[in-house]
């Protein structure tokens, strides 16, 4: 019994004159990993265009039906994205998210990217549902240029040609 007692007590006295392991959290941040997967980001091209084309590949890869995509057509004259198509309604309910990565790796354009923030917070349901809004990104950060393989998927239709009779 008193062995136990001294082998505990030793055991106190071997770590009580290191230096703590603790990190102040709020303000020192742990840096994550590389392959580290948080918070979720609609990226854009560096023109200001959004680089989801509204396929809704990421809604169907998702194991957990956290994404809500409802795509809608370009306007021809002012596109918000290369396509046809482009995501009109984009949502994710961060409650029911498992943070898999599933989206980002279905997505063709590479338009969702579980970035490295951690800190997802909220106090009510329906502030758990990030809109579209919410996730993306602002216009002056450029995240690459536009594919070829999409500018020729661009399929909007061309004026008709004249024919001379």
């Amino acid at each position: 019994m008193l062995g136990e007692l001294f082998k505990g007590l030793s055991t106190t006295l071997r770590y009580i004159f290191k230096k703590p392991v603790t990190v102040e959290y709020p303000e020192i941040q742990r840096p994550v990993r590389e392959r580290f997967r948080g918070r979720h980001e609609l990226k854009r091209f560096e023109n200001g265009q959004e680089r989801c084309i509204g396929c809704s590949l990421c809604a169907a890869a998702c194991p957990s039906d956290a994404i809500l995509v409802v795509p809608a057509e370009n306007d021809p004259s002012a596109p918000n994205s290369p396509g046809e198509r482009y995501a009109a309604k984009y949502e994710i309910n961060m409650l029911r998210c498992i943070f898999c990565g599933y989206c980002e790796d279905a997505c063709p354009t590479n338009a969702i990217v579980l970035e490295h923030d951690y800190e997802l917070s909220f106090y009510n349901r329906k502030s758990s549902i990030y809109t579209k809004d919410m996730l993306l990104v602002t216009e002056d950060k450029g995240h690459g240029e536009i594919p070829p393989i999409l500018q020729q998927l661009d399929r909007r239709p061309s004026p008709p040609a004249q024919i001379d009779l």
